[in-house]
């Protein structure tokens, strides 16, 4: 499916920042909405944060116009879809008026969260029924990876599956196919899981910090949980949507959940609706956070919530491992989350086939919507199916009868492997059936258990990925960077030798990689191990190195964060194949430190390649400087090339799903005419003169009180090695050259207190210190 051109009707919240991320997508857009108001959207949308754009130039790709007098260009438009004010009058009311204008071949959709869209479209003819369903975005679109597709019964089946993999390939989003029923799957199960949680805080007298202690981070949830979330969509919303379920499915066996409870309505009576007025659940007084309190509903300072059960189970990394736990526990915590989480398992099986066909749907909503680790059925196998069931039928809970034959399995599960092979429970035809996985996704999983694993440390796996690429994966601990890492990636350049393409750098863990291991780092240097330190740091600059100077090309797919070390893979690969959503830098000088993987080099190297004969390098060597020195990372791959950390001829993925595969394409490409590069030797340092010019700057901006003395200090370290420091004129110089200022001046720096503070305060709160 080809949208050279896409028209948003409606210029709100979400209609703007569907716009904006069809621009991410290099798609140009109509933006309509009343006069003036998507010109105002349009500047709006500038000042939102996150960023709703990869970069503020696309925003040119937008074009806003009225409705009414401008709705002659919707003919321009290959889809156009509405995200209008939810009311179902001014919805028809609108098809009715853009209908003259449209193409016959145009696909309309609605953004509605609720709207039945059989009932919006009831009264146009029939050609427009077969183009028409829904396509629920979820806020912010750009960073929020579901999108719901609602077809009605009219809706040609050919067209919405076109649609979805347009959808997955261009915008980046996880579809999830759900049936034209009130609030679709995400909000039908969510509002139930909020509604539910409410009442349970009141019948058991657990305060607002208790049950958010308990529905985050510790389930796998984020940060939100329960109540800041509550405050982040806007009670108002949130009441509307109780509301408007609980008119409209009278034969829901849990109909009476999502009437209004008491703190709602005296929420809504007193208009604290979160976020937008500035108080709700919680309310924001200067830097302080004060909760409100049930009883008398006045806000309070905030008690930290202490669970015995929830401090035992911190160390478990894995969520699910957490949950099965608390499920298990008798204590206050093991209550809250065995009542929440049966309840909600119950519902979610309820509800299947009503709104959705399979547990794949609702767990993938669950996940892509609201930003969990797992889904419900997934979450479902980590406690055991068999006793967990038993346990609620024994409260009374009751189940779907496509369950039983779940039940009678040797061992019930939703989700098993089999010779290999990822099966799901698939209730039509009550077996087992192999994850359905789209065409250029790969799971590195399901490569390991086909072809083994080559070579594998605590650190990283060299695997076999096909057609004769191979992937260096981490897995350390937010894959940071340590000794047994290095190992495995001279294993993996190594058998590049063997008759290999060549090597993709992937991972599919949470991020690419949070860079060298700190701790490790810091524990070496109070311990004066300086001379096992200098062999690592020379070994990590020979592994960025080797990637570069292989037998065969070498690719690194970043995502998510590639920091510090993370970055410099990526500098030293022969091309990098991204994730439009990376966050990357060389950020050492946070830690008091300089890049020392070859970052340095490559960022003096790339910018002195850029000097036109006999033009001013100094400029060039500025742009090195300022780039390291702020510690600047990108908030996407537009801004990672505008920086300098990717190339313009980079290439990447709008979705994570198809990145591998993406990067095996490019690696295997270049591998059609790849000649090993040759090491460079002709890198320019400025001397004493570029050197001045730095410390000029770095003079200035301390005595304007930007940057703290040690800031100064760190400063002049990454001036020295970009210009070769007391050099008396220009000089170029090979590679291993500026490698051994960065490995000096890294050594150097890790001596200082004022270093080790800012490593430890980084390890201890994830933040930089600024001493």
């Amino acid at each position: 499916m080809n949208m050279k051109k896409v028209a948003v009707l409606g210029a709100g919240t979400m209609g703007v920042q569907i716009a904006a991320h069809l621009a991410n997508a290099s798609i140009p857009c109509l933006l309509f909405d009343l006069p003036g108001q998507a010109i105002a959207s349009l500047e709006r949308l500038k000042k939102i944060d996150p960023a709703p754009l990869f970069d503020p130039g696309l925003v040119s790709l937008i074009e806003p116009l009225e409705f009414g007098p401008q709705f002659a260009r919707l003919k321009e438009a290959d889809w156009i879809v509405e995200a209008i004010i939810e009311n179902l009058d001014a919805k028809r009311e609108l098809l009715k008026n853009i209908l003259p204008h449209i193409r016959l071949d145009a696909l309309v959709t609605s953004n509605t969260s609720g709207i039945p869209l059989s009932s919006i479209a009831a009264e146009m003819p029939a050609d427009f029924k077969e183009r028409w369903f829904g396509t629920h975005f979820f806020n912010p679109p750009r960073y929020l990876k579901l999108l719901e597709l609602i077809p009605t019964n009219e809706t040609d089946r050919g067209r919405l599956r076109a649609f979805a993999d347009f959808g997955e390939r261009m915008l980046g989003k996880g579809i999830v196919y759900a049936k034209d029923t009130p609030n679709f799957i995400s909000n039908r199960l969510a509002t139930f899981g909020g509604m539910h949680t409410l009442r349970l805080m009141e019948e058991d007298g657990y305060t607002i910090e208790e049950v958010d202690a308990l529905t985050g981070p510790v389930l796998g949830h984020p940060k939100t949980a329960t109540f800041r979330l509550f405050d982040l969509v806007g009670i108002d919303v949130f009441g509307m949507v109780a509301k408007n379920l609980y008119h409209n499915v009278p034969q829901d066996e849990q109909r009476e959940m999502f009437r209004m409870p008491a703190v709602l309505e005296k929420l809504l009576e007193r208009k604290l609706l979160g976020a937008k007025t500035g108080q709700g659940f919680y309310k924001k007084e200067g830097k302080d956070i004060f909760v409100l309190d049930l009883q008398t509903m006045e806000y309070r300072p905030q008690k930290k919530a202490v669970y015995p059960a929830v401090e035992m189970l911190k160390p478990l990394e894995n969520p699910l491992e957490r949950i099965a736990g608390l499920v298990r526990s008798k204590e206050r915590a093991g209550n809250l989350v065995w009542k929440t989480l049966s309840a909600f398992l119950a519902y979610a099986a309820n509800r299947i086939p009503e709104i959705s066909d399979d547990i794949m749907n609702i767990d993938n909503s669950m996940k892509w919507g609201f930003g969990w680790s797992h889904g419900p059925f997934e979450a479902w196998d980590a406690i055991g199916v068999a006793a967990s069931v038993k346990r609620m039928k024994e409260e009374g809970k009751s189940f779907p009868a496509w369950m039983n034959d779940l039940l009678q399995q040797a061992s019930p599960s939703f989700y098993r492997i089999e010779k290999g092979v990822k099966q799901y429970w698939d209730i039509g035809s009550g077996s087992y059936r192999p994850i359905p996985r789209a065409e250029g996704f790969m799971i590195l999983e399901d490569q390991k258990r086909e072809r083994g694993v080559l070579k594998k440390n605590s650190g990283a796996s060299v695997i076999d990925i096909g057609d004769g690429v191979l992937c260096l994966e981490f897995h350390s601990k937010v894959n940071a960077i340590g000794a047994d890492t290095i190992q495995m990636a001279r294993a993996a350049v190594d058998l590049l030798d063997k008759g290999y393409e060549g090597l993709v750098i992937a991972n599919q863990g949470e991020q690419f990689s949070a860079g060298a291991n700190l701790m490790l780092v810091l524990l070496e240097a109070q311990e004066g191990n300086w001379d096992d330190l200098n062999l690592v740091i020379r070994m990590f600059q020979q592994m960025t190195m080797s990637f570069r100077y292989s037998s065969r090309p070498v690719v690194a797919a970043p995502f998510g964060l590639a920091l510090g070390g993370g970055c410099e893979i990526c500098l030293g690969s022969d091309a990098v194949h991204s994730a439009a959503e990376v966050y990357t830098g060389l950020v050492e000088v946070g830690a008091g430190l300089i890049p020392a993987g070859g970052g340095t080099k490559e960022m003096l190297a790339r910018q002195m390649a850029k000097v036109p004969a006999g033009a001013d390098p100094l400029p060039f060597l500025r742009k090195a400087f300022e780039t390291i020195a702020l510690a600047k990372v990108s908030r996407s791959v537009l801004e990672a090339r505008k920086h300098g950390y990717f190339e313009e001829s980079d290439t990447f993925s709008m979705n994570n799903d198809r990145l591998v595969q993406d990067a095996k394409r490019v690696v295997l490409g270049l591998s059609q005419s790849y000649r090993r590069p040759q090491p460079r030797k002709d890198i320019l340092l400025s001397g004493r003169a570029g050197y001045a010019y730095l410390q000029a700057g770095i003079y200035l901006t301390k005595e304007a009180g930007f940057i703290s003395e040690y800031d100064a200090k760190l400063g002049e370290k990454v001036a020295w090695i970009l210009t070769g420091g007391d050099l008396s004129e220009p000089t170029r110089v090979d590679e291993q050259f500026v490698l051994d200022m960065e490995r000096e001046a890294f050594l150097s720096l890790l001596g200082e207190r004022k270093t080790q503070e800012r490593i430890q305060h980084i390890l201890k709160t994830g933040k930089p210190l600024r001493n």
